[in-house]
């Protein structure tokens, strides 16, 4: 009997599927998160580690890692001895707001200054997607395309310094875009204040790229406010 080659027993060699590179205390960090954010909790309100591992079908342990993740973003408080306290209500969410609408408003302007007619021509074309976008009315590929123009903004005003203080926001924003840009109308204002944005940028007139920016970003805010909590609170009314 001739003797055969032996067949190789050894795995093929692919790419991990990357949920798999998640673990399950980012997934649970994340859907905390997104709950928190959408109003599903009172401000002030006691979260109970079991209550939230039961509801999400998991052990108590990643829920405790995920809180202590929360926690570092300003969403929850923990306290010895007594619990976990939920932090986000509306003024948390306005001062965030504010926040972010000062720095972007800053990147815009530099971005202004900046941009050259080959970015001009990138942006330009993720415009056209956001508008096709807009008219589907495809959510998840909305929010991407959101976050891709703001993110494009910021690499052509390249403000890396900048860019960090927005980071610990970053997936705040991501769920609270997701929060409001169900609804057809703020999705259509969300595109003409972008395109809005962009032609101040494309004309280099920093001043009017800056408060176009500002202005979305507290008008985005606003309506987040009062479809999560009810409420028009505006800057005076933070301030006072």
């Amino acid at each position: 009997m001739d003797e055969q080659s032996p067949v190789s027993a050894e795995p093929a060699i692919g790419p991990v599927d990357p949920i798999l590179l998640r673990s399950l205390r980012e997934h649970v960090h994340e859907r905390l998160r997104t709950i928190i954010v959408a109003g599903r909790f009172k401000e002030g309100e006691r979260l109970q580690e079991r209550d939230l591992a039961e509801m999400l079908g998991i052990s108590v342990t990643p829920v405790k890692d995920a809180l202590r993740m929360l926690e570092g973003e300003g969403l929850v408080r923990i306290e010895a001895r007594r619990g976990v306290f939920v932090l986000f209500g509306p003024r948390r969410a306005y001062e965030m707001a504010l926040a972010r609408a000062a720095i972007e408003g800053l990147i815009a302007a530099i971005a202004a200054r900046r941009i050259t007619p080959e970015q001009k021509a990138e942006i330009t074309c993720l415009l056209v997607e956001m508008e096709r976008a807009t008219a589907d009315g495809i959510l998840e590929e909305i929010v991407s395309l959101n976050e891709r123009f703001h993110n494009a903004i910021g690499a052509v005003a390249r403000c890396d310094y900048l860019q960090t203080r927005l980071d610990s926001q970053r997936m705040y924003d991501h769920a609270r875009r997701i929060a409001v840009l169900g609804d057809a109308e703020e999705r259509q204002a969300g595109y003409d204040e972008h395109s809005a944005i962009f032609e101040a940028i494309a004309s280099h007139q920093p001043d009017l790229a800056e408060s176009r920016m500002r202005a979305h970003i507290l008008r985005s805010a606003r309506n987040f406010l009062h479809h999560v909590f009810g409420t028009g609170l505006n800057e005076q009314d933070y301030l006072s």
